[in-house]
């Protein structure tokens, strides 16, 4: 059974700690979901059931997505299911949607991500935490007091969420650093990757194609990380931030920013679609996942996930019309590229290759202009995808998005 996007809607992407800092991702995701059945709309007893998700947890709402159906007056006995998965949350929630559905158990999904990059869940040094927990359990006053002796200034310190690595301790800027020498990707190729983002983002803002996939918030109603002026001299000039050597490559106008924002997609089945008279903006077809070791490449999973998918499907990528890729960094875009065409020596047995010609590739822009909240990128990916197939009228595309943890995701989408 084929699955079919229908449609979507996602919040404008915006610098975190910015103007949409006072909205927390549980505000983002009900947005985004009632927004996007008031958009369709749908019949809320149609739908069955919503994955939803988020990177930076915040263990006070362990089911967000339940949370969501909850709060946002929709009923109460549609199902919700939490995903978090770094930066492919997004496409994780659309493949197990895709798998109910396929299936023929449900006909009907909402799938997406918000993130709240503003609004980060601070915890206490590990220290901290022991100690509290063991003041907590102190039996009787004198217990407590005894403890309490123990006690340092730094156990109260907050933490923000680390950003490096959990098994290699390096950040994912620093990783990518690793991945620009060992593909030998220049400074300069990285800057006209992100000039070329800015460039086409700002296009699409300008005719008003960005304009289709958002949903106003408060007073906030369009992007505002797009520079529409923005220069291979400007880009130039900017420092390295992860690697400040000689060697150093990735800068804040290569890279992309911490991002607040939030989106949601409706996938159904074919059958309901049509049912339903609804227009299809796409199939999707197939999703695929790959990892590898961090120490190999952490933002080079995409090197195996998207040959795969195509192998699954019996395709080339000269037979791919467009391509979705997602831009962490314009090192790891390059290194992908890099890898997609000439193989990867670490893993010989990727047998399918082939060029990703630049103008096909994000034409609506990419993360490093529009943004990157980690887990509302995917439902941004598959709704761009679609409207640059239809625009251009195109037949098949890919999405590629890497993750931290040494993962990825592609995703297959046709509009036949």
């Amino acid at each position: 059974m084929r699955v079919a996007i229908v449609g979507g809607v996602r919040t404008p992407f915006v610098k975190a700690a910015g103007v949409l800092s006072e909205y927390s991702a549980l505000d983002l995701g009900k947005h985004v979901v009632v927004g996007c059945v008031e958009k369709l709309k749908l019949d809320p007893g149609l739908v069955d059931e919503l994955y939803f998700g988020t990177v930076l947890l915040d263990p006070r709402i362990p089911n967000l997505a339940r949370e969501i159906v909850l709060r946002s007056g929709l009923p109460k006995t549609i199902n919700g299911h939490f995903v978090s998965n770094n930066c492919i949350t997004g496409l994780v929630a659309a493949s197990a949607a895709c798998d109910a559905i396929a299936s023929g158990r449900i006909s009907c999904a909402i799938v997406g991500g918000s993130e709240s990059m503003s609004q980060p869940t601070l915890t206490y040094p590990r220290k901290g935490e022991r100690f509290f927990i063991k003041l907590n359990k102190a039996r009787g006053m004198k217990a407590k007091l005894s403890m309490l002796s123990s006690f340092k200034p730094g156990y109260l310190a907050p933490q923000a969420p680390s950003p490096k690595e959990p098994s290699t301790g390096l950040t994912m800027g620093q990783h990518c650093e690793l991945m620009a020498q060992e593909f030998k990707i220049s400074r300069s190729e990285q800057d006209q990757i992100a000039l070329v983002s800015h460039r086409n983002a700002a296009e699409a803002k300008r005719s008003g194609i960005l304009a289709e996939q958002i949903l106003q918030i408060g007073k906030v109603s369009e992007d505002n990380l797009i520079r529409s002026d923005t220069s291979i001299e400007a880009l130039a000039a900017l420092p390295p931030v992860f690697d400040r050597g000689a060697q150093g490559t990735i800068s804040a106008g290569n890279a992309s920013a911490l991002t607040d924002g939030a989106s949601a997609v409706c996938l159904m089945s074919e059958d309901l679609a049509r049912r339903e008279g609804r227009e299809i903006l796409g199939f999707l077809d197939g999703i695929q996942f790959a990892s590898v070791p961090p120490g190999d490449g952490l933002l080079m999973a995409p090197a195996l996930a998207l040959p795969a998918l195509l192998n699954r499907f019996g395709r080339s990528f000269n037979e791919i019309d467009l391509f979705e890729v997602h831009e962490a960094f314009g090192a790891q875009v390059a290194c992908n590229i890099r890898a997609w065409r000439d193989g990867w020596s670490r893993y010989p047995q990727i047998k399918v290759r082939g060029e990703v010609p630049s103008e096909r590739m994000n034409i609506l822009g990419g993360s490093i202009a529009i943004g990157h909240p980690f887990a509302a990128t995917g439902g941004r990916l598959l709704l761009a995808i679609c409207q640059g197939l239809r625009r251009e009228r195109l037949s098949r595309g890919v999405i590629s998005v890497c993750a931290a943890g040494g993962g990825a995701a592609a995703a297959l989408v046709s509009t036949q």
